[in-house]
């Protein structure tokens, strides 16, 4: 079910795609999963065969495909594990904003490599002392001539070890009044004077993204390598976060949907006191109730994507399929984990790594709360 907005097209692409994703990185994934890293040639191969940023116009490299492509991206990288949400925030959550707010010189800079695999990208919102309050940042970026000089911390950065070009979140107006005004997006350069890295996280699950902290002390940035104009990045942040959600709304959803599928396999094979579980009224009624989860949630999500890409403004709705896919993938997959008995408990099975991986998703892009306090403002409360 898609809602009408995949074409014979799109569907092609995904069977491409998929047999790529097969061949290259459903081998090799769990070792990239020890690893705690996708590997750069792999960056690389996504980008020599399209599989990257596909709404980048043709003139900086691109194909200009519409977000259906990056649905069916999203998805089937989901499919092979949530450790590939790195790809999809690189080309379709930060690469937008070049597309959008970048300079003519920018875009011609940086697309063609971002396209290619040859530029891996991060945005850095986040900070030790501020999350989903971003007015409360406390990075700077002051003028000084022809550069900023960038001070701050940034956490939790998806892409953090690799990425070659950081869209940071800083205070340009430190006191500007009310502080989201100050707000500006610098990008960030892998060699600039004053920006380091910091350790790479160690986290519950998604084992193969890499996230680090990273700090900027005097770090000189020019001052062309501001992202729009100074003092609106608040607005731009707010402009694209409807898609950041709607795509981590997919990410979850694909998540619940494997677990179901590896789960009703699992019971039709696995047999306990003479007979397989799948005969098993108990196993039958919550594998019927999960499915029903499911269903209900794509119908919805659907419906969104269709109205997301037809140009609508439907940050209400995604907020709500933000914090109902995740909070509901959480339930769907600790059902999924109990169905498996001890062996969900074990790695070996993917169960116990979707169940390790859906934690987060309720978190980044903002909290669950935070798309609560959404909705009922827009309900005028």
């Amino acid at each position: 079910m898609s809602d009408g907005y995949l074409t014979a097209e799109h569907e092609q692409f995904r069977w491409a795609l998929r047999r790529f994703l097969d061949r290259e990185a459903r081998p090799h994934f769990a070792a990239w999963e020890r690893q705690r890293m996708i590997p750069r040639a792999f960056w690389r191969k996504l980008g020599d065969h399209g599989y990257l940023c596909p709404m980048v116009p043709e003139s900086y490299g691109g194909v200009g495909a519409d977000f259906g492509y990056s649905v069916v991206l999203c998805e089937e990288l989901e499919r092979i594990g949530s450790g590939m949400v790195g790809v999809s925030l690189h080309s379709d959550i930060v690469v937008p904003y070049l597309v959008s707010y970048g300079t003519e010189e920018q875009k011609r800079r940086w697309l063609p490599r971002c396209v290619s695999g040859e530029l891996i990208t991060a945005i850095a919102m986040t900070e030790p002392g501020a999350g989903s309050d971003l007015a409360a940042i406390r990075t700077t970026a002051i003028r000084d001539g022809d550069t900023y000089v960038l001070n701050g911390q940034k956490t939790f950065i998806t892409n953090g070890i690799q990425s070659d070009l950081v869209v940071v979140v800083c205070k340009t107006q430190p006191e500007a009044i009310p502080p989201h005004r100050g707000i500006s997006l610098l990008v960030v350069e892998e060699g600039t004077s004053g920006f380091s890295r910091g350790r790479q996280l160690e986290k519950i699950g998604q084992h193969s993204q890499d996230t680090a902290e990273l700090f900027f002390s005097d770090c000189r940035v020019p001052a062309e390598n501001l992202l729009g104009q100074e003092g609106e990045g608040f607005t731009y942040l707010t402009e694209k976060l409807q898609q950041e959600r709607l795509l981590v709304a997919i990410g979850a959803q694909v998540a619940m949907e494997e677990s179901l599928r590896v789960t009703t396999e699992y019971v039709k094979h696995r047999k306990a006191f003479g007979q397989t579980l799948s005969k098993f009224q108990n196993t039958r009624f919550k594998l019927a109730e999960m499915s029903t989860l499911c269903e209900v949630s794509r119908v919805f999500l659907d419906h969104l994507i269709a109205l997301h890409m037809a140009g609508e403004d439907i940050v209400r709705q995604v907020s709500m399929a933000k914090w109902w896919t995740t909070d509901t993938a959480k339930q769907v997959i600790a059902e999924c984990l109990q169905l498996h008995g001890g062996y969900g408990y074990m790695e070996e099975y993917e169960i116990a790594r979707r169940y390790r991986d859906i934690a987060v998703m309720s978190i980044y892009a903002g909290t669950n709360e935070i798309m609560k306090t959404i909705i009922a403002k827009q309900m005028g409360l």
